[in-house]
């Protein structure tokens, strides 16, 4: 049993961390689930095995840690998603504006068409979504 102390840190350490922010290796690894799943966890460590040459131990921490964040679960031996790849994804984008734009998508949108020219395609998607956004 972990003591009370220790679960409390890990709160505060799983606080600290982004936690839809993935290094490299996390996102194979998060990649490798998601097309696996359901998958039981001795099976995910032989994958990890095959696929990036880890040991059991490896791939069980990685897990750990993708569950901390709520991305995962591995209950009775058996790994689901949380969350699907698109939530994942949608919800890394909502941190990056949240990070890097006081979570406004148009002022996103203006840093990045100052670089970047719109084509006539992107910008009739665009006004298709807030079309659709404005008629919920």
């Amino acid at each position: 049993m972990i003591p009370e102390k220790l679960c409390v840190q890990r709160k505060r350490q799983v606080k600290k961390m982004e936690p839809y922010k993935l290094g490299e290796m996390e996102q194979k690894f998060a990649d490798l689930i998601w097309e696996s799943e359901p998958i039981p966890s001795g099976e995910l460590a032989k994958a990890c095995e095959e696929a990036f040459g880890w040991k059991r131990t490896t791939a069980y921490t990685m897990l750990k840690r993708l569950c901390l964040r709520g991305i995962f679960e591995n209950q009775n031996g058996v790994v689901r998603a949380r969350m699907s790849r698109e939530e994942f994804l949608a919800a890394q984008g909502e941190q990056f504006l949240e990070e890097h734009f006081d979570g406004s998508l148009p002022k996103f949108l203006t840093a990045f068409s100052r670089r970047r020219k719109l084509d006539s395609r992107e910008i009739e998607e665009l006004k298709k979504m807030i079309e659709e956004y404005e008629e919920r």
